[in-house]
Parts: C-alpha cells; structure tokens; sequence
C-alpha cells in the first residue's frame, strides 16, 4: 500500500449555514502550509505555537483578512490520524467555509478524497480495519442500538477478541514449526491430541463469534420487513404505529395505498428497512394491480412478513389465499391480528395452526405493538448479547473473513483426525490464520480497503 505523503485538507462539517465551521489539515507540512492562512493573536507565528492549544487568530485569504477564528495543533503520532493535524474553526457560512478550504489549497494543500483521514489513521495504525469501519457505522447511524455497538467496536472490543484467537493461533503454528525445523533444540512439543484440542477451540471460538453477527445485521444493516394484508385491515396503520409519526395515508376507503412506501425504522435492538404494501385482492384497475404485484414480489423477498388481519370481522376468501401464499414463504411471518378493541370475530385457531407468532394489537389504541417489537428481537437478536461490551461482527466483510478462518481450521481438525502429519495441519491453520489477518487489517488488499473507505464521507 503507497504511502500517504502529501498534505490533505476538508471541510469536516456538515455543509450549509451553521454557528461554527471546522476544516480539517493533515499531513507532514500541515503546520507549514496552516501558517501561511492562519496569524495568531499572539503574534508568535503557527509552527511555533504548542500543540493541543486553541489558538485565536486572523484567517487569510490571498493575504487578506477574511474572519477570524481558532486553530489546534495535534502534532504526530498523538493525533486521529498519526500525522501532524490542524484543524481549524472558523464562522459556519457556506462562503467563508469554502474560502478558508481555497486558501489552504492555494498554500499548498490538496484536497481530500472520501474516507481519507481515516484511512491514514488506519494505515498508521491508530485504528485496524474493523475500527475504522466502526467509525463510518458512527457516522451513519440511524439508531442508539447502532450508536452504542459502532462506539463499543471503535474502543476495540472486537479487535481484542480477533487479535487474541490471532496470536493464540500463530504461537501454537510457530511452535510446531519450530520444532519441526530445530528438532535437536529443546524445544517443547504439541502432539496431535493437545494441538487437537487446541484447534477445537479455536473453532469453538470463532463459531460463538460467527454467531454474533445475526445480531450484528439486523441492529446494522436492518431486517427487510413487508407488511401485507388484504384492503383496510389497517396496514398503513400499523406503519404509522411502528414508525412512531403519520408517515402513511390513512382512509377507510379500501385501496388507498396502492405503491410501496419504505423507510428505515428502529424497532427495539433492530432496524426495520420496512415496506407498507398495496391490499392483496383480485382487481382489474390497472394501477392497483401494479401495486399489488409489488406486494406480491416484496413478500417473497422479505426477511420478516407482517400480515395483517382484521379481527373484528371473520376471516374472507382474500385472508384465506394471502394464508396459503405465505406458508410459502421464506422468511419469518408473524400474524398481527388487527382491532383487537373491537370483539373478535376471526377464526384464531386457524392462523394459530398455521403460523408460528400470533399477536393480537389494536393500531388504534397502540395495543401489542411492544408485543411485536419483542417477538422481533426475539427473532432476530440474542438478546444475552450486549452491544456496549460484546464482540459483534457487523458486516458481510468480517463474517465472510470469520467464514474462511473456521473452514480452515475444520480442515486441520479433519487432518489431525485422520492421523494425517502434524505439518499438514499447519497448512489448514496457516490460511485461517491468514483469513484472521484479512479480518482486522494485518494483511488485506487495497482494493478491500479503498472499497471500505470509499464509503466514508469528505472530511472524516
């Protein structure tokens, strides 16, 4: 990987109009290239002043003053990306932000890419590559579940479980080797059945960690969540109910949604990425049928299938082939039967033979739907995992790497079992070692690590 050598510079606020704007300088001429836009108060010049200190002073342009402001210097290593860093705040208006940013290009500064001072904190090694992408979760987080878990895994809490089965695992390679290569040195020996039960455990470990990442996804990346039902069995409430705000149309006409509406909604632990469908119901208007076909398409593609009846009246002809089109489907289906503030008059006994989560609510009243959200959890997290303290993989990435590491380490299990030589297992931990590596950062290619920072935003 090429080494970072030139001075960066961004924006790393928001843009638009705001009290206080913050331009982010790093790089090894970072201070140099700072003096020549910034004059401190003080009269002493920048590359003189102490590090870690706000620094009030002019900010330039072309020599002129344009506004006034602060500037802190982090002098490397001791700084987010382990270089020398400037960061200087100034008034938050579009125009003086953007100059303060021309001015530093114009003293020597080039602009930075996405992601790109987190990609020098990782390349110096201020973080590893499951950090950094904790970072970029930090950022994106759409709820305290995401929040709390992306904090966790920027304080390490994962890399220290990756770099223990790591360097657990090449002692135990370089032992063997060892002897292998030196067998006259006293040197102390794994024989097959404790280097067996060695990798026993390590698979055992890495398997628990795999696990994780069910919880990790869903908290992550989100559940694809349909809610299907035949017209006015209150859907578009249920919507509304478990988004918290009126985001759907609500009538007592029949039909009235008739394309699909998303949004991503926290629910618990999970984020719901959730889908309110068109009435499942025969129709020849054609737009309705459009939507109904989408519903149709969307429930075979769910993850989680919310079907909603009306309890307050007996189960129709469009119920009952809506129940026999979802005991095809793949994901879980949880049957909410609706207005339960009105007597019940749904065959229960039917859908409770037929579905494995039967759940009576009221949209109305805000009855079960706590009901839901726990079933929801239930399904989808383990709730003994805890997302401030334990070690959860996150992404497809990690676990695809965490995949690779536990096939190898089957393999020198199967070697060992089969009275195979010793050294012919190594080769199988050899590669779970080298998926381990990939896993935090050790070793990995540069196009996974400009995938990974390529989706950062400027100025982070």
């Amino acid at each position: 990987m090429k080494e970072f050598t030139a001075t960066i510079a961004a924006i790393s606020t928001p843009p638009g109009k705001g009290g206080v704007a913050l331009i982010r300088v790093s790089g090894e001429d970072a201070i140099t290239i700072c003096s020549r836009c910034f004059a401190p108060k003080n009269k002493r010049p920048l590359t003189e002043q102490p590090a870690r200190y706000a620094i009030y002073g002019d900010i330039l342009h072309e020599g002129t003053v344009i506004d006034d402001g602060i500037a802190t210097i982090f002098t490397a290593p001791a700084s987010y990306t382990g270089e020398d860093t400037v960061e200087i705040t100034c008034h938050g208006g579009i125009l003086i932000t953007q100059l303060v940013l021309e001015s530093l290009f114009a003293a020597g500064a080039r602009p930075a890419s996405p992601g790109e001072f987190t990609k020098r904190a990782f390349i110096s090694g201020k973080l590893d590559l499951t950090q950094a992408e904790a970072v970029a979760g930090l950022l994106e987080a759409e709820s305290r579940e995401q929040i709390s878990l992306s904090v966790a895994q920027t304080r390490g809490v994962l890399s220290k479980e990756i770099s223990t089965l790591y360097e657990n695992l090449r002692h135990t390679v370089s032992a063997i080797y060892a002897k292998i290569d030196f067998p006259d040195e006293d040197l102390s020996e794994i024989g097959p059945q404790e280097l067996y039960d060695i990798v026993q455990k390590l698979c055992d470990s890495i398997d628990e960690l795999c696990k994780t990442y069910k919880t990790g996804r869903a908290i992550y990346e989100g559940i694809s969540t349909v809610i299907c039902g035949r017209p006015n069995t209150g859907k578009s409430s249920l919507y509304n109910a478990i988004a918290g705000e009126e985001l759907a149309i609500v009538t007592d006409f029949a039909g009235t949604t008739r394309d699909l509406l998303s949004a991503n909604i926290p629910f618990g632990r999970v984020m719901l990425r959730l889908f309110d469908t068109a009435g499942i119901r025969q129709t020849d208007e054609p737009i309705e049928k459009i939507g109904i076909e989408r519903a149709i398409s969307k429930i075979s593609q769910a993850e989680l299938i919310l079907a909603v009846f009306d309890g307050s009246n007996p189960l129709t002809d469009e119920d009952l082939s809506l129940i026999n089109q979802l005991k095809k489907a793949t994901g879980k289906v949880i049957a909410l039967v609706n207005k339960s503030d009105l007597p019940c008059l749904a065959d229960l006994s039917l859908l409770d033979k037929t579905f494995d989560f039967v759940i009576r609510i009221s949209c109305l009243e805000g009855r079960g739907i706590e009901d839901l959200q726990r079933c929801v959890n239930r399904l989808f997290t383990d709730e003994a995992l805890s997302t401030r303290q334990d070690a959860i993989v996150t992404n497809a990435r990690q676990y695809a790497s965490l995949v690779r590491a536990l096939d190898y380490a089957k393999g020198a299990l199967s070697a060992l079992s089969s009275g195979l030589a010793v050294d012919v297992a190594c080769a199988d931990l050899e590669g779970a070692l080298a998926a381990l590596a990939e896993l935090d950062g050790r070793a990995v290619s540069e196009d996974i690590v400009n995938e990974i920072f390529s989706r950062f935003c400027v100025g982070k």
